[in-house]
């Protein structure tokens, strides 16, 4: 049940006065004396962090403990600047005003750091995914989260909503599975994710992932809040305040009308820039997740990042071996490709997009350049074309949609669609 809720009218976002009252009137009193996790995202996701993180340490100043933790997934681990920096305090704040107040990264690779508390069968998966199920994604699933979760009276999720190249649309279920789960089911959500396709995906509220995260979520004994909020630009156009699983309907809902661009006609030529907070491919290629089913087939989609240059702080090493690639090209040579995470696999062929693989010879729908700090050479390594980033000149691509030229200045959250 969402709890309470407020919602922006007329194109107008919530005043921080309705977010601060709204964080009130939902959580002030609720955990007197009790010890809290608050489950916030890092930098690669736009939320207004900094003043809702004052908010809530107001909000919850009675409780017996409270903690931040940030649900990393497999993105890198923070330093305590940029956690600072995360949460909008100073190390002298950290240090003072915030001293009774801990905040950690996840530990996804740490096997120390992780707890089972559960398993799901490989049967429990084919039943719950149908069709989508392929021998690659192994048996049964053991549910592994970080182990400090089981030390709190009560878990609070905060996080944002948008359309999702894995689950549909991210949020609640997701700050658990993959955001502080062990690698087995971040693994297998995102190969699964591959497996369906990106466009038969993203944007779709119910999805086969989406019911695996629920079923995880089950084993999870510690009560939980969700504070899910819909984001559009700098602030917020909705925040539900429930119970895990109907605050994030209700943020999904909303996401889906503030957050998907319908486009009438396919381009030929995207320009997709990726923001300053997406650091490396692994996570700048959601540029291309968003934009991929508006490029005509046989067309370009350019993944504009001048500031990027690193494939991946955790997984390079795999991606340089694996190659961007579409998914029938890993699935028809599995011998080869099967000791790479699934994970790593999944990121492969989201960027690739689709396309089919027969006799030897991988034919992609569209192409996708990178333009960005990642050498050409590399490129060429990657399966991926390359654009010096010094020879865009933006100016050019702007207003030219009757060209079938799409410039999107900051890409990444919004999802372009087709009509019909």
């Amino acid at each position: 049940m969402v709890e309470i809720q407020a919602i922006a009218n007329n194109g107008q976002l919530l005043s921080n006065d309705v977010v601060a009252d709204t964080i009130h009137k939902g959580l002030t009193g609720r955990f007197q004396d009790q010890k809290v996790l608050v489950l916030i995202p890092d930098h690669t996701r736009s939320i207004p962090l900094p003043a809702l993180f004052e908010m809530l340490v107001e909000a919850l100043s009675d409780t017996g403990k409270l903690d931040f933790m940030v649900a990393l997934g497999t993105h890198p681990p923070l330093t305590e600047a940029q956690m600072n920096h995360l949460v909008g305090i100073t190390s002298a704040e950290r240090t003072g005003k915030y001293q009774h107040i801990g905040l950690f990264n996840h530990q996804w690779d740490t096997p120390a750091a992780l707890q089972q508390i559960g398993t799901l069968s490989q049967e429990e998966v084919q039943d719950i995914i149908g069709d989508s199920w392929h021998p690659s994604l192994g048996g049964d699933i053991p549910i592994k989260l970080n182990a400090r979760v089981m030390d709190y009276d009560h878990i609070l999720v905060l996080g944002p909503t948008f359309p999702h190249e894995v689950v549909g649309f991210s949020g609640g279920a997701k700050y658990f599975f993959p955001g502080i789960s062990g690698p087995e089911m971040i693994n297998v959500t995102h190969w699964l994710g591959a497996l369906g396709g990106v466009q038969h995906t993203i944007g779709v509220k119910e999805t086969p992932i989406r019911k695996m995260l629920h079923a995880a979520v089950k084993f999870i004994s510690v009560p939980t809040t969700l504070i899910s909020l819909v984001v559009e630009g700098q602030g917020l156009a909705g925040m539900f305040i429930g119970d895990l699983f109907s605050a994030w309907e209700a943020a999904a809902d909303l996401s889906s009308q503030v957050h998907i661009k319908w486009c009438d006609t396919p381009y030929r030529r995207v320009l997709s820039k990726a923001p300053q907070m997406y650091d490396e491919l692994w996570t700048a290629a959601k540029a291309m997740y968003k934009l991929e089913a508006v490029v005509a087939d046989g067309g370009e989609l350019i993944v504009w990042a001048p500031h990027l240059d690193t494939v991946s702080f955790v997984h390079g090493k795999y991606i340089f071996e694996a190659g961007y690639h579409v998914a029938e090209y890993f699935l028809k040579q599995w011998e080869a490709y099967h000791h790479i995470p699934l994970g790593v696999l999944a990121h492969c062929t989201h960027l690739k997009g689709a396309g089919s693989y027969h006799d030897g010879v991988e034919n992609p729908r569209i192409k996708v350049t990178l333009a960005s700090g990642i050498s050409e050479a590399d490129c060429q390594k990657l399966n991926l074309g390359y654009l010096d980033p010094n020879s865009i000149n933006e100016t050019e691509w702007i207003d030219r949609e009757a060209d079938r030229l799409l410039y999107v200045p900051k890409a990444g959250e919004m999802l372009y669609r087709l009509r019909g």
